[in-house]
């Protein structure tokens, strides 16, 4: 207790030269606070974002791959296989390294007594009790264009569809048909059937929860060459459990979501060994992650360097400084030595003189450093946006990613906003790092003094 004591003595007597020292670990310590809680704030985000972009998983064909092992003669082109089939969606979403799938589903119809947008003659019925083609398509689960905003259903035109056998269908359609929600509306599917081997009417009985709006770019050039079948204002759009998936005359696609993103390789070890080609690849969407995380990533990295030459450079000085002033107190050191105080006892003074200065730097430092992190953060947050935004307009601007064959353009607006905090994990990491900047001052000087004798060092003071 009496080395505590008068270690907190000393450094009130000790004015001017502990001054100087508390200057130099309140800077240290002010701009740790700043750089930890940007950094561990941002480690949050890019953690959240990581488990929304990096646990989903996508299928896609690699034609650059094909290319080149065509040019080396390791695949014939009719060993090239460019799509998937729904039984192989289907046998790949029985993985146990998947939290769950998400299917999507194609049927070709026959609008039968409906009038598809763009039809130039009579509607086209089922003969015969048959499909006598195909006019429109169903699609089961396919919200893309929703999310990304290109379709919306219009206020007090109705709902999504929830439960199966509802849909949305376009104004278009809805006009064209009298349409409006509470109707119901009747397709005819084609959908082989099993027993008899031949291509049978599978009548959907749907009713209509909603009108949607397209946009433009929804429907723009969608009608060249397939008439009705292609024309994006005839999609019908129902969940999935409208149609058995598994039935052939059914096209399926599927979006999966690991359980952890480490499980990536293990994943695509087994849809390999279920028959996955080696021309298609298996990865996470990676580019839209880039895209929206990557300023923060950026600023991330600043903050580390930043922090990291703070505390090198800081903690040099400190030593420089803790054995400039230590030095000074030779001949104390040597009279307490000669009053037959153990080096050990000594040291633990000294030590905790640079203890005490330190906390004390530590409490007025984490305030500071609080309350300059948000402005600190929200001007380099500015500056790598800026940087991205320079990227994005030399790129076009636009991510594109597969999905169900269409290539579209996914949002990648960064994240232009974010709110630092100082959490536990915060103060317990500047609490360590201070109590190591206070050892390392404190025992890189007393290592020196130690080392002498009490007679030697009180014969020096002459």
């Amino acid at each position: 207790m009496y080395i505590l004591q008068n270690a907190l003595k000393n450094v009130a007597r000790n004015k001017g030269r502990n001054t100087l020292i508390a200057a130099i670990i309140f800077a240290i310590i002010a701009t740790t606070v700043v750089t930890l809680m940007i950094r561990n704030t941002s480690e949050k985000i890019i953690d959240e974002y990581k488990s929304m972009f990096g646990s989903e998983v996508t299928i896609a064909y690699n034609l650059e791959r094909f290319v080149e092992m065509r040019t080396n003669n390791e695949i014939t082109r009719e060993q090239n296989v460019t799509t998937l089939t729904s039984e192989q969606y289907i046998a790949f979403a029985d993985s146990d390294f998947l939290q769950y799938s998400v299917f999507s589903s194609i049927v070709y119809v026959d609008s039968g007594e409906l009038i598809p947008v763009g039809q130039t003659s009579g509607a086209v019925t089922a003969g015969g009790g048959y499909v006598t083609s195909a006019n429109m398509i169903m699609h089961g689960n396919n919200w893309d264009d929703f999310e990304n905003g290109f379709r919306t259903v219009i206020d007090g035109n109705g709902r999504m569809p929830e439960l199966a056998n509802e849909c949305v269908v376009s104004t278009e359609f809805a006009e064209l048909n009298g349409l409006s929600p509470g109707d119901s509306i009747q397709i005819y599917g084609m959908v082989l059937s099993e027993d008899e081997g031949r291509v049978n009417p599978v009548v959907y009985n749907l009713t209509v929860t909603g009108i949607y709006h397209s946009a433009s770019e929804v429907t723009e050039g969608t009608i060249a060459w397939g008439g009705t079948l292609t024309n994006r204002l005839n999609e019908i759009l129902t969940v999935t459990e409208t149609v058995d998936i598994t039935s052939a005359g059914v096209a399926v696609t599927a979006r999966y979501f690991l359980k952890n993103p480490s499980y990536l390789e293990a994943f695509e070890q087994e849809v390999r060994d279920k028959g996955l080609h080696i021309l298609f690849d298996v990865k996470t969407d990676e580019d839209t992650y880039n895209a929206i995380v990557g300023p923060v990533e950026g600023m991330r990295g600043v903050t580390t360097t930043f922090m990291t030459v703070v505390l090198i450079l800081g903690a040099v000085i400190l030593i420089l400084l803790s054995s400039i002033a230590i030095r000074e107190r030779k001949y104390e050191i040597g009279v307490l030595r000669a009053m037959g105080m153990k080096k050990a006892k000594v040291a633990l003074g000294l030590w905790s003189e640079m203890v005490f200065i330190t906390l004390f730097c530590l409490i007025i430092g984490i305030g500071a450093g609080s309350l300059a992190a948000q402005p600190v953060s929200n001007t380099l947050l500015t500056q790598q946006i800026e940087n991205a935004q320079k990227i994005k307009e030399a790129d076009s601007g636009y991510f594109m990613r597969q999905i169900g064959g269409d290539a579209r353009a996914v949002d990648d607006n960064p994240i232009d906003e974010i709110n630092v905090s100082l959490g536990m994990d915060t103060v317990l990491q500047l609490i360590i790092i201070s109590l190591l900047l206070a050892s390392l001052a404190g025992f890189a000087a007393i290592s020196r003094i130690t080392k002498y004798e009490p007679i030697k060092i009180l014969m020096e003071r002459n």
